[in-house]
């Protein structure tokens, strides 16, 4: 199942769509047992925004759908909100491009900043699955083959597409985990 929606890119486009246009948020069927059966079955709240110098938009509800045939719920979430992640793509991607620059990444956690170990764990993880991610990239978007090595591939997709686009897109082809 698609876990990310495109192209709602802000927290706030997020909460308008919520109010206004939720059938974005339907999955086209059940992901655990195909039926195309599915009512919206309220909302769970998640503390998205880890932003601290405005006011906090948290807590941001996420839609919530109920299949008819199994009962079992599911839902997606918009482009800004990196499943099971504490922090948005675009934090992420803050910290990955720092580390491929050879910068110092992360703070103490606290400050809003994510923490040196989360951004180990991000690290680890993107050059763990960075090889498929590649593969899958170079494939659909040719001018991402131009790189050669694979911190300059990853400094194209963000400077080209961004990390929360790629791994929207990487959701709907391949189901990241």
């Amino acid at each position: 199942m698609q876990r990310i929606v495109a192209g709602i890119s802000t927290l706030e486009q997020h909460l308008e769509t919520v109010k206004g246009k939720r059938e974005v948020y339907r999955p086209p069927s059940c992901p655990h047992c195909g039926i195309k059966l599915l009512c919206q079955h309220g909302y769970y709240y998640r503390k998205a925004d880890r932003r601290v110098q405005r006011p906090s938009l948290n807590p941001v509800p996420i839609c919530r759908y109920r299949c008819g045939g199994c009962r079992r719920t599911c839902s997606r979430l918009p482009e800004c909100i990196a499943p099971r992640r504490w922090y948005d793509w675009s934090v992420q991607q803050n910290a990955l491009s720092a580390r491929l620059d050879g910068r110092p990444v992360g703070g103490g956690g606290d400050d809003g900043q994510p923490a040196m170990r989360s951004t180990g764990r991000w690290w680890a993880w993107l050059q763990a699955r960075g090889p498929i991610f590649a593969f899958s990239l170079r494939c659909r978007f040719r001018e991402l083959g131009r790189a050669s090595d694979f911190t300059g591939f990853w400094r194209q997709v963000f400077a080209t597409l961004g990390l929360p686009r790629a791994m929207a897109w990487l959701d709907r082809e391949m189901s990241v985990p």
